[in-house]
């Protein structure tokens, strides 16, 4: 179902990253930009596809499983399986097509919060196509103001270019990086054992019986 890139060598941290946001955004090129050297305007994609990338941010080699979710009615059964255990998402709009920036409170950010399951996951919003400019139906400023909403991360980047795509996610892996950091380690328990004690039963006076 998926490709890799990079594969063979040990890393330090592996996340899973889900793209999310409507049909044309350019999901699909934000991904190949980034794990592959060139963008060939990719096919739609029918339900859920992944790739593998792996990159050193910080000094950590890294794993990234990308998830590019189909933005199609259709195929949002497929829901629950590409939100659960994501470490980070990107939500993505045109920044030509205002809908798409819209529906990213409408439909989005309200499908994030529904089926998320981690709740230290990083969000990163992301407004594609800055390379048509001439074209451009929302602002830098509205994209920031959104982000700020949400709580989420902001960049803006043309996948067809390649501008700012690998800062994109170079960003997010830093702050989930962060996040991953700022979890408390669980409590040791290789020396220990736990013994469960119960209180020794004593009658009550008289010899009678006590129901508890």
């Amino acid at each position: 179902m998926g490709s890799s890139s990079g594969q063979g060598s040990s890393n330090d941290l592996s996340f899973k990253i889900t793209l999310i946001g409507d049909s044309g955004v350019g999901k699909s090129s934000l991904l190949v930009s980034f794990t592959s050297s060139s963008v060939d305007d990719p096919a739609t994609t029918i339900g859920v596809d992944f790739k593998i990338k792996q990159l050193t941010v910080g000094g950590k080699r890294l794993k990234l499983t990308i998830w590019d979710t189909a933005g199609q009615e259709r195929f949002r059964t497929m829901t629950n399986s590409y939100y659960r255990g994501a470490h980070g998402i990107i939500l993505v709009y045109d920044v030509t097509r205002r809908e798409t920036f819209t529906n990213l409170s409408d439909v989005w950010a309200k499908e994030v919060e529904l089926y998320s399951t981690n709740q230290d996951c990083v969000k990163m919003l992301v407004g594609n196509k800055v390379d048509r400019e001439s074209e451009r139906a929302v602002s830098r400023e509205e994209g920031i103001a959104l982000a700020k909403e949400h709580g989420c991360l902001f960049l803006e980047c043309s996948a067809k270019t390649g501008e700012n795509v690998e800062q994109c996610f170079e960003q997010l892996a830093l702050k989930m990086m962060e996040v991953s950091k700022q979890k408390p380690e669980p409590p040791p328990t290789e020396g220990f054992t736990v013994v469960e004690t119960k209180p020794a039963y004593t009658a009550p006076p008289g010899g009678g019986v006590c129901c508890l």
